[in-house]
């Protein structure tokens, strides 16, 4: 996260620091699904998904607002998510293209979107979200 060496914006997003950005929101679990699948959760919900071993080019999967669903899809290195298109979940297929903090405002608005989801009861048992 931060800049790169050289002063540029970082491009993609590891585990690693998807670990490190997640795991300071309130009510943020992880598990591994499907074998590999290093998956983050809040309140019980996925919101983001990633080989954990770094396979598939860092894949990232997660939930898009429904009006950025088309316009984040019509970009080279993103996809409809298999599985998950229906529920607006799309995949990076190619991280490296983007600038790491555009990662983590796009992961932070599926942060957000499945917070808000959740039952009124769980929300108000969640501390708020830190500033980005």
């Amino acid at each position: 996260m931060g800049k790169s060496v050289k002063g540029m914006p970082a491009k993609g997003m590891t585990a690693k620091q998807l670990e490190a950005l997640c795991g300071r929101w309130p009510g943020v679990t992880r598990d591994i699904k499907w074998g590999a699948d290093l998956v983050f959760s809040v309140g019980g919900k996925m919101f983001v998904v990633t080989p954990s071993d770094g396979s598939e080019g860092g894949r990232l999967s997660f939930k898009a607002a429904d009006e950025r669903f088309l316009e984040l899809t019509d970009q080279p290195g993103i996809i409809a998510a298999p599985y998950l298109a229906r529920a607006r979940w799309i995949s990076v297929i190619e991280p490296q293209r983007f600038d790491t903090r555009e990662l983590e405002a796009l992961i932070r608005d599926a942060y957000t979107l499945v917070r808000a989801k959740l039952t009124k009861k769980l929300q108000a048992e969640l501390a708020p979200l830190p500033p980005a």
